[in-house]
C-alpha cells in the first residue's frame, strides 16, 4: 500500500480536475481535524467503555488522514500531481485504490504504512 499513490489517485480521480484536487484536500484536512478532535473529546468525557472505545477508534482513524493531508498538500504544487502519476494507468489505479481506501477505517494503518515506506526509502538511499 503506497499512501502517496493513494492520495495522488484520489486527487486525480477520473479526469484530474483542479476542483477535485481542492475537494479532496479539504476532505483530508477536515477529516483529521474533526475526527481527532471529536475522538479526543469522547476519550476524555465518556464514562462508559463503549464511548471510550469509539473515541479511541475515531482518533486512530482520524490520524490516518494526517499522512493523506500531508501528501495532498505536497501534490498541490504546480506539476507535482502530474509528475507523480506520469506513466500510471489512472483508471486501473483508481479501481485498485478505491478498495484500498478502506484501510482508512483501520486505526493508524495509513500512518504505519507511511512510516514503513519512509524508512524503506531512507534505508535504500543510504545503501551504496
Amino acid at each position: 500500500m503506497n499512501v502517496r499513490r493513494l492520495t495522488a489517485v484520489d486527487m486525480y480521480g477520473s479526469r484530474g480536475t483542479t476542483r477535485r484536487r481542492w475537494i479532496i484536500l479539504a476532505e483530508f484536512l477536515v477529516g483529521v481535524v474533526v475526527m481527532v478532535t471529536w475522538g479526543s473529546w469522547l476519550l476524555s468525557s465518556s464514562n462508559d467503555l463503549g464511548g471510550r472505545a469509539f473515541g479511541l477508534w475515531l482518533t486512530g482513524a482520524g490520524l490516518n488522514y494526517a499522512p493523506l493531508s500531508a501528501y495532498a498538500l505536497m501534490l498541490m504544487r504546480r506539476g507535482a500531481l502530474d509528475a507523480e502519476l506520469t506513466g500510471v494507468d489512472t483508471n486501473r489505479e483508481l479501481r485498485r485504490y478505491t478498495v484500498l481506501q478502506l484501510w482508512v477505517f483501520v486505526p493508524l494503518s495509513l500512518v504505519v504504512f507511511t512510516v514503513r515506506d519512509t524508512l524503506a526509502r531512507r534505508n535504500n538511499s543510504l545503501t551504496p
